[in-house]
């Protein structure tokens, strides 16, 4: 069986031995110098400002909407645009926080939101802020959505979970939105286990974002931020300080093992994108140019593609399920990501009023005739020819 992922890390027995030195002298396993560290050494990866490393990539999407709301970015009842094609927890925060969840369909080529389909989307919808997801390292006008959300005053947030270290017209993914989430879960593109980022560039929100993280309290923040919230909440900063709660939040911090093992990985991250890539390309370009049975996805508008996984979308419900058979004990495959989320029962349970506008959709294509198999830097040549064979 070709797994989605062979191992929990980048170079696993190596850094196995590693992280079992680390925490045999590690003075504390709590949040600390280590997830520190990894933040600042993320935000220039990123080349953000503002990098706050949390607990997993759904924590960061959680956190980043309650810091709006916190904010007053967003208010109760506002709509937000999604990606309908994505992960449950890129939409659930939107519903769990009082905000309405509007599904916005995806192009085909791209398996992504467009500015074509966010303009059908604005024509129905007021809209406050769109949370794209760039799915599986793709994205497909990234850049005229930005500058709608602009024009519009609509905030863009992106899910940048599946894209890590994919370019676009010269900017790396994740750095066209006001904020991005991140996500370091086994199998993505650097593994701290569980773990996740928010990265941006405006340092009032990237406060919250640390008052979300831990508990709304203040023990994470820089002096200057400290000092302030304390004088403009006459805390005092000897006794009541450690302890007051300025503002809704919840525990989502990381330990200082994923800060350990982030600081390790992030300097595997160039070479494990690099061979994502790769491969990619030596698949894509043996299945792809198969007209009679898949749709075609395009990718030469990027200029470095950091491919998640191998979306494989059939021309018919039929040749999805043949493949499927074809696969079993084989290759393990799944839906592409968790499907079109207007089908999902807890869309429906608490957005009825908008499951009926995916009907007929690209996202609902693609939930009915599509699948993806894993691509992960330790695919041997033996393996990829196995892959090819079996698709093509």
């Amino acid at each position: 069986m070709i797994k989605l992922i062979k191992s929990s890390y980048y170079n696993e027995k190596h850094t196995s031995k590693l992280i079992g030195e680390f925490i045999l002298q590690a003075s504390q396993l709590s949040f600390g110098p280590q997830c520190e560290q990894f933040e600042s050494s993320f935000s220039k990866y990123q080349q953000r400002s503002e990098c706050i490393y949390l607990n997993s990539g759904s924590s960061a999407n959680l956190a980043i909407i309650q810091a709006m709301l916190n904010l007053g970015y967003l208010k109760k009842g506002e709509k937000v645009g999604f990606s309908a094609l994505t992960w449950s927890t890129n939409v659930m925060p939107i519903i769990q926080l009082g905000l309405e969840a509007v599904p916005i369909d995806i192009e085909l080529d791209t398996l992504n939101i467009s500015s074509a389909k966010v303009i059908n989307t604005l024509k129905k919808h007021n809209i406050k802020m769109i949370f794209i997801t760039n799915l599986l390292g793709w994205t497909h006008d990234i850049d005229k959505i930005a500058e709608l959300c602009k024009i519009n005053n609509i905030y863009l947030i992106e899910d940048n979970c599946e894209s890590l270290g994919t370019v676009y017209k010269g900017k790396k993914l994740g750095n066209y939105g006001l904020a991005s989430t991140f996500s370091f879960y086994v199998g993505h593109h650097m593994s701290t286990i569980e773990g996740g980022a928010i990265c941006t560039d405006d340092h009032e929100l990237a406060t919250m974002v640390r008052l979300v993280r831990a508990h709304g309290w203040d023990r994470n923040l820089q002096l200057k931020e400290q000092t302030n919230i304390r004088k403009q909440h006459n805390v005092n900063s000897t006794f009541y300080s450690r302890y007051t709660f300025y503002d809704l939040g919840y525990n989502l911090r990381p330990t200082e093992i994923a800060g350990f093992l982030g600081n390790n990985q992030l300097g595997y991250l160039e070479e494990i994108i690099s061979k994502r890539e790769s491969n990619y390309f030596k698949i894509s370009s043996k299945i792809y140019p198969n007209p009679e049975k898949y749709y075609s996805l395009k990718t030469d508008h990027l200029d470095k593609f950091s491919n998640f996984a191998v979306p494989i979308i059939c021309k018919s419900v039929a040749i999805r399920d043949e493949l499927v058979k074809v696969c079993a004990d084989k290759i393990e495959i799944r839906p592409v990501v968790g499907g079109d989320m207007t089908e999902q029962p807890f869309f429906a349970k608490y957005m009825a009023k908008y499951t009926d506008e995916m009907v007929g959709s690209n996202a609902s294509l693609v939930h009915k005739q599509g699948l993806y198999f894993g691509n992960n830097p330790e695919l041997t040549e033996s393996e990829i020819s196995e892959i090819i064979d079996t698709f093509k």
